[in-house]
């Protein structure tokens, strides 16, 4: 539990691990569409049962198509839901989520397929502040627990494996990409060629999106996240992570200083000192503020002021959580909903260049 809980005190930071590989086998499949409305009905399977999935603990072998479906952590939610599967049960979006614990992809998402928050058909949801909640998973009687994106330990792995079958993290604790994840997880729903639909179609949808700001292409970046007055104040994301794996998918460079200095690292993150501010040289930089008057005061503190983006008005603070939060844990409900309003923000820096 202590690790969950550190991860989502760092998630108030924007801290999310880098990418990692990913390991699936599969019995067989065949052709299946992406669905629209949600469903939890093994019928809806296309692949062959028994699946294999490997994962950082090892196999777990799914007999059947599952039917009642339980998530931990950001992600496998969405994905579930974008693969027209409704989760019994799903964690509480406690930071970066609206009133109801959810978030307004999600929520749109669920109404569509008639599962509204609230509604007889909906989710149950519960709190993961302390750490998974093991206790209310089990209450919701899964057939599987999907956590392909989550920071599970062995031991919370062994936990979960008593109440259902579970879909861990292929190698890197909150390292999976959007698509692995939604490979992963087709895969452990029987929805493979599902899954593979869905990631060609956001996949296209973000392509088109992006190229409607062409300043953005070849713009060098760095994502951090800058706390003004403070000696440690910066922490800058290295290539894994999911944020800088994004820019780089539409078109940006991630900059020369910090593909050297992550190097060094095997961390999704490298601390830097402020009084090397100066030396974080890119075209654009982008980061996560609580408000802004915090993009104020980084722009007048006399260290973080001096980050030429920052310097040359080509700073993108953005200080909207749920923003963040569907570009840092992104998925591919996520993510088309994030586009219209992160797009304008990001070629409004590039263009100051």
């Amino acid at each position: 539990m202590a690790v969950e809980f550190s991860r989502r005190q760092s998630l108030k930071l924007g801290l999310f691990a880098s990418v990692a590989a990913l390991g699936v086998g599969l019995a067989g499949c065949s052709t299946g569409a992406v669905g629209d409305s949600a469903s939890t009905s093994a019928q809806d399977s296309s692949d062959t049962f028994p699946v294999t999935v490997k994962h950082i603990y090892g196999e777990t072998v799914i007999n059947a198509a599952p039917v009642r479906v339980a998530t931990v952590s950001w992600v496998n939610d969405d994905v579930a839901i974008a693969l027209g599967v409704i989760p019994v049960g799903m964690p509480k979006n406690e930071w970066g989520g609206n009133a109801q614990g959810s978030t307004a992809w999600k929520d749109a998402a669920l109404d569509k397929a008639g599962a509204a928050i609230g509604s007889d058909k909906a989710p149950a949801q519960y709190s993961e502040n302390d750490g998974i909640n093991f206790t209310e998973i089990a209450k919701t009687t899964p057939d599987i627990i999907l956590a392909a994106y989550s920071g599970l330990t062995q031991e919370d792995y062994d936990k979960l494996s008593k109440i259902a079958p579970v879909v861990a993290f292929p190698e890197t604790a909150y390292g999976t990409s959007w698509q692995d994840s939604t490979t992963l997880i087709g895969a452990a729903l029987g929805k493979s060629a599902a899954a593979k639909e869905l990631i060609t179609a956001t996949e296209k949808t973000i392509a088109e999106q992006a190229a409607k700001y062409p300043s953005i292409k070849g713009k060098t970046f760095i994502y951090g996240n800058l706390e003004p007055a403070k000696s440690d104040g910066v922490n800058v994301y290295l290539s894994g992570d999911n944020r800088p794996k994004f820019l780089s998918s539409i078109g940006m460079t991630l900059a020369p200083v910090v593909v050297e200095a992550e190097k060094a690292t095997k961390e999704f993150y490298l601390p830097w000192s402020a009084e090397k501010a100066n030396e974080l040289d890119s075209q654009v930089f982008v980061s996560w503020v609580p408000d802004n008057q915090t993009k104020d005061a980084i722009a007048k503190d006399p260290l973080l002021g001096q980050i030429p983006a920052v310097k040359s008005g080509a700073f993108v603070a953005d200080s909207d959580e749920m923003l963040t939060l569907a570009i840092s844990a992104s998925s591919p409900l996520s993510l088309p909903w994030a586009l219209d309003a992160f797009l304008p923000q990001l070629a409004e820096a590039a263009d100051k260049v």
